[in-house]
């Protein structure tokens, strides 16, 4: 018989503390039955923790659209709700599940607690920098240090692998990966790979360390191998759609600098980013080359029409509009909302799972394309071979980074490509050929290779945040990373203040706890960065 004493830790959120003491034998059922209903929670609540900081991520780096003429607005309530999320929701949940998995001897369940734990840690680290861990259970914790935390993630997800290597019984729901605890394996040196390569600017020994996770083979590689939530039904639908699918047109727009660039690379992955609801965007050119003469009422839609490039933008910077029909906004585009719902651009088949680009120039409705049960991207196969360019380049073996690059793009364009048997209607004569896809990968190939070490930094950069979209912490932390790609479309207001190196904490937080001091400002660097200050660095800001 056990003495079972389950703690319910007071996170930072304040909540009450509380311990159950139980002594009957016959609680060992109960705690199996709580140990799966909460596990399916937590793999549930994981991806709103990634939703929640991917997005504003994909906004800083132009993945997606930012609204505001101040980096700053986008502070609260974005910090509240992450915060909310990993403090009062995941990480309670996972210290009691792995408490009851313990007992239980439940490896397989323990290994996928511990997972997800250094997962959520490391996510808060990049987001956050110092960050509550060590002294959670406590009213008033403490910070622990950026590095401190990283180094409890590593061994959290070495304690993870030793519990994979122990014969245990399969979770009742895997939503990630079927029970094949394989998998879960490769996605646990996969999270260490994402350390090294994080801290490498900090940590001398992390290449190295990075170079032996790649030498043992055991990592994310294939499209199979791929870290994604599934949105399974119409209850559990890709956010995107969810916004943009509508009875009343698009909800959100896209981002002007990423439809653009991939319209000038000639991207094959471009329309099954975005679908187009109009042919041409008043005041600038169709597929054909054709100008769109602007009507009058035209101006009451594009509200930029009549507004002159800003004085600090380059000449040859996107402004306003993009060619081929592609309807968005500048980064910090801050005026209000035009009658535009039918003619936005908006998301594609992928990863939102909408409808595939096949010129229909048609408004969109609720249930058309591939109706939401498209996929949440938290760590690809294809973003490891960009991991591993990214760590050729800077240690200088520019041949096998330009390598790693094409592979990664190949893996991107296969995943990308494989989303039309989502879309039943989907107008297939429009879909890029394979020789379409050599073509483009052999010409990004050619640009690196001929440019110099900046110009290669910006087309693996390039590279990396189209093959990001979907997940916009994988762009926001190569950009903190790197500085790449300097081909950023700047932000409208040349004032805009200093580019989020790391968000203030929620001012709820910081008034409730004494240990807990606000920041001076968004440009205190979390610990594996170490570029300069603003407004050195970054150049696009």
């Amino acid at each position: 018989m056990k003495k079972i004493t389950i703690l319910f830790v007071c996170l930072v959120s304040f909540i009450s503390c509380e311990t159950v003491d139980v002594t009957n034998s016959q609680y060992n059922y109960v705690l199996n039955t709580e140990l799966e209903d909460l596990l399916k929670e937590i793999q549930l609540d994981f991806p709103i923790l990634i939703e929640k900081t991917e997005r504003v991520g994909g906004m800083l780096t132009r993945l997606e659209y930012l609204f505001g003429e101040q980096y700053i607005i986008w502070n609260e309530p974005v910090n509240s709700e992450t915060w909310d999320v990993a403090y009062s929701n995941l990480l309670p949940k996972m210290i009691e599940a792995q408490q009851i998995a313990e007992i239980e001897d439940a490896y397989n369940h323990l290994g996928v607690i511990k997972t997800l734990k250094a997962f959520t840690l490391i996510t808060l680290v990049d987001k956050y920098g110092d960050i509550p861990y060590s002294e959670i259970a406590l009213p008033n914790p403490n910070l622990d240090t950026g590095e401190s935390v990283y180094n409890i993630a590593l061994e959290i997800l070495d304690s993870a692998l030793i519990d994979f290597g122990v014969e245990g019984a399969n979770m009742e729901t895997d939503y990630y990966y079927n029970n094949d605890y394989t998998k879960w394996v490769k996605l646990v040196n996969t999270l260490k790979m994402k350390i090294y390569n994080s801290t490498r600017l900090v940590d001398p020994s992390a290449i190295n360390n990075f170079e032996n996770i790649v030498s043992s083979g055991n990592y994310i590689s294939t499209i199979e191998d791929d870290f994604e939530l599934k949105y399974a039904n119409s209850e559990m639908n890709h956010p995107a759609y969810i916004k943009d699918y509508t009875a009343s047109g698009a909800g959100r727009y896209r981002s002007n600098w990423l439809m653009d660039k991939m319209v000038n690379l000639d991207d094959p992955r471009r329309r099954y980013y975005f679908y187009r609801q109009i042919e041409c965007v008043p005041g600038n050119f169709d597929e054909d080359g054709n100008y769109c003469e602007p009507e009058v009422f035209d101006e009451a839609v594009v509200l930029c029409l009549n507004e002159n490039q800003p004085a600090h933008y380059p000449s040859d910077m996107v402004f306003c509009s993009v060619s081929h029909g592609y309807w968005g906004r500048d980064h910090g585009y801050s005026e209000g909302i035009p009658p535009d719902a039918f003619k936005r651009s908006v998301a594609g088949l992928y990863p939102a799972a909408g409808k595939f680009d096949g010129n229909e120039f048609a408004s969109v409705s609720p249930g058309i394309g591939g109706q939401g049960l498209g996929v949440l991207p938290i760590l690809l196969s294809s973003w490891v071979d960009f991991m591993q360019a990214e760590v050729s380049l800077a240690t200088n073996d520019e041949g096998s980074a330009n390598t790693f690059m094409q592979s990664g793009i190949q893996k991107s364009v296969d995943k990308v490509q494989g989303f039309i048997a989502l879309d039943s209607d989907a107008n297939l004569s429009y879909v890029p050929t394979s020789n379409d896809v050599s073509n483009y990968i052999n010409s990004i190939a050619a640009n690196f290779t001929t440019g110099d070490i900046s110009e290669k930094w910006n087309v693996l950069g390039e590279q990396q945040f189209i093959a990001s979209y979907g997940n916009g912490n994988n762009s926001y932390n190569f950009y903190r990373r790197t500085g790449f790609p300097t081909s950023l479309q700047f932000h409208l207001n040349e004032n805009s203040g200093a580019f989020i190196r790391s968000f203030l904490y929620p001012q709820e937080v910081v008034d409730a706890n004494t240990n807990i001091d606000q920041k001076p400002n968004l440009e205190v660097k979390v610990f594996w960065d170490n570029n300069p200050a603003y407004p050195e660095f970054p150049f696009a800001n």
